[in-house]
């Protein structure tokens, strides 16, 4: 039996509320499901202002286009991140400039920024890998002493805190992923966070294809048009409604993902035997050394369970361990590439390429994904099945 590396999980009310939308007779975005979704983030999380997107990538374009970034702007963001997090502030001309991840875990390292930071500097892009908080507080303290901007890429962390506050509502704006990989999902799609007063009016705009038109339909102008810069970001109803299934089952979901991810952690720890996993995949995790160190957690940072890693010493450790799991039709992937040391970078941004990150470089190297998703547990158990 093949264990995969991800599963997206289905509540059985999806096709229920696409076919709901479809006989409202709207199917195309800011309808009856697109309100439900933005207004769930908003009073459970506090979001002063949500709108839901056809990506996260397309929420990081929107923030890009929100602070009105002129080429030549700095924007400073972790070298080990995916390209969306880079490209949409690239595409309105920034200059990028990468800063290391902490040695102990991927997470860019707080200590750097400050003198990273320039005349030219307009933004700083913190990515919370794996929905554990970044150093939130020294963050903004940073930001505000220098009158930069902070976006949150909370594309993993849906349902995720720092002392008590919702990740993607500190910063002022704030960018997630329903991409089918993630917690929550709708296949693609995503959502932009406004925590700022002065952005939100804009952010509609923007989001409407630089138009005033969801200003027309809740009648506040007799006639919309083009009033600013913007593409058309919103999804459909169809992929809100089947994002509202999923919402509707949030607590569920995340009791589920915290459960595996306890006992992936419970296992490496020798602290008590897991109730989820297959022992045969527990024992082949065991084999992976005396060198190997995983991602935690904390009362203070409450990640979501998003991804469960493991860090082994080399390359070859993590490639032969990978080979070992794919041998017993278990999947396991690594992750970013540091985005300092690709193709882009040595041709837009040649003094990065040449700058020296080696955390960044280790989690590339070393760092490797194990499967997590809702029915792992049911899953594990036919390993051993021909």
């Amino acid at each position: 039996m093949l264990i995969p590396f991800n599963k997206p999980y289905l509540t059985g009310r999806e096709l229920d509320y696409i076919r709901e939308a479809v006989d409202m007779g709207k199917i195309s975005g800011n309808g009856e499901f697109t309100r439900r979704c933005q207004e769930f983030f908003e009073q459970r999380y506090g979001f002063q202002k949500c709108l839901l997107t056809t990506s996260c990538t397309d929420a990081l374009e929107m923030a890009a286009i929100l602070l009105d970034l002129q080429p030549g702007d700095e924007v400073i963001l972790p070298s080990f991140t995916f390209v969306s997090s880079a490209n949409a502030f690239v595409l309105r001309g920034a200059k990028i400039v990468f800063v290391d991840s902490q040695a102990d875990h991927p997470n860019l390292d707080v200590t750097h920024l400050e003198r990273l930071i320039t005349s030219k500097t307009k933004a700083i892009v913190v990515v919370h890998y794996g929905g554990l908080a970044c150093d939130m507080d020294e963050i903004m303290a940073i930001a505000n002493r220098h009158g930069i901007f902070v976006v949150e890429d909370a594309a993993q962390a849906i349902a995720s805190t720092y002392q008590g506050k919702a990740l993607g509502g500190i910063g002022h704006l704030g960018c997630f992923s329903f991409h089918e990989t993630k917690n929550i999902q709708c296949g693609e799609g995503g959502m932009l966070a406004i925590n700022h007063p002065d952005f939100v009016k804009r952010a509609e705009i923007i989001w409407e294809k630089g138009t005033n038109r969801a200003a027309f339909f809740r009648g506040e102008i007799d006639k919309y048009g083009w009033v600013d810069v913007g593409s058309s970001f919103l999804p459909s109803e169809v992929t809100a409604a089947f994002l509202w299934a999923q919402l509707e089952n949030l607590n569920s979901i995340q009791h589920r993902r915290i459960q595996i991810w306890n006992d992936y952690h419970s296992f490496l720890t020798h602290q008590e035997l897991p109730q989820l996993l297959d022992l045969n995949y527990l024992t082949l995790l065991q084999k992976a050394g005396e060198g190997l160190s995983f991602s935690v957690m904390s009362k203070d940072k409450m990640a979501n369970a998003h991804l469960f890693y493991v860090l082994f010493e080399s390359l070859e450790a993590r490639t032969a361990f990978a080979q070992m799991l794919k041998d017993h039709r278990i999947l396991s992937v690594f992750h970013y590439q540091s985005l300092h040391r690709s193709q882009v970078a040595q041709g837009l941004f040649p003094d990065q390429y040449q700058r020296q990150l080696p955390n960044s470089d280790k989690f590339s190297d070393c760092l490797l994904r194990l499967p997590l998703f809702f029915e792992l547990g049911e899953m594990s158990k036919l390993i051993a099945a021909p």
